[in-house]
């Protein structure tokens, strides 16, 4: 298998995926939703009772929301997350019990009235680890509203929760094939024109199209071409893309699946080689 990158930024990764079948790539796909790790909040704490301002004015530690739901929300806000540095928390050398290899603390206390956002989470040990949104609403506050809520962040991975999926919008196709019978083509920049993503071009008089790797496969060209245009499919390639949640860049993300995958496959071939 060879992956040529067509375009790599922060948050998304588009692949041109070469010399590979579907269900490798399928392989890959569901690595990066089911088994790339990443950080989420796991377990949060309420403050029960009132709390007090800088000027003495007490609040009820509560919201307009059951406590299940806010921390659902919580649980789904986008962590920042350093593969080389955390551990999960079930294989920690503290037992289990939560410490800076395995865990992130949040601390939230917001008072109302007033919108609560993603953002007013703040990371009690290093400004570092502040959420990678901060703009994603939790809860709207009334008056005499502040809730005081302790959260904990932990490594796991997609397959146990969904909150654990570092990406979204992942998918991949096979790569089209355009075959322009120029003979056949009476009006080129009108079956240029027929390209609803405006792919197609005319050069020295023919039709072209640069980037196969954007066509959708509509068969746009094909019928306004009335058979002087087919589409097939390349064997073997597929344009594989998706996105992160930001809590991993797309280039971190992509190498921990190819990771996993490969130790998968090298596993599943000793397996094989014993029978």
């Amino acid at each position: 298998m060879k992956i040529e990158v067509l375009k790599l930024e922060k948050a998304y990764a588009k692949l041109l995926v070469k010399d590979a079948s579907t269900a490798v790539v399928n392989a890959l796909r569901r690595t990066l939703v089911a088994d790339v790790p990443k950080m989420a909040i796991e377990d949060v704490e309420y403050h029960l009772g009132t709390v007090q301002d800088e000027s003495g004015k007490e609040y009820e530690s509560l919201s307009p929301m059951f406590d299940e739901i806010l921390s659902h929300r919580l649980g789904m806000v986008p962590i920042p997350t350093d593969l080389d540095l955390f551990v999960r928390r079930d294989q920690c050398k503290c037992g289990g019990e939560g410490c800076p290899s395995c865990t992130i603390m949040f601390v939230l206390n917001k008072k109302g009235p007033c919108t609560v956002y993603s953002g007013d989470l703040e990371p009690v040990a290093d400004a570092k680890w502040r959420v990678v949104d901060d703009l994603i609403p939790l809860v709207k506050l009334g008056e005499g509203q502040a809730p005081l809520i302790y959260a904990t962040a932990q490594l796991g991975t997609g397959k146990e929760h969904a909150k654990w999926n570092p990406v979204c919008g992942v998918g991949f196709f096979k790569l089209p094939s355009l075959t322009f019978h120029h003979a056949k083509i009476d009006d080129a920049p009108a079956l240029a024109k027929s390209c609803p993503r405006n792919l197609l071009f005319v050069e020295g008089g023919k039709v072209v199209i640069p980037h196969p790797e954007d066509c959708p496969a509509c068969m746009a060209c094909v019928e306004a071409g009335e058979g002087a245009v087919d589409l097939e499919f390349e064997q073997g390639t597929f344009v594989f893309f998706f996105e992160t949640d930001g809590s991993l860049t797309a280039l971190r993300a992509l190498k921990e699946a190819l990771k996993i995958v490969r130790a998968r496959f090298e596993g599943l071939d000793e397996k094989s080689a014993e029978l």
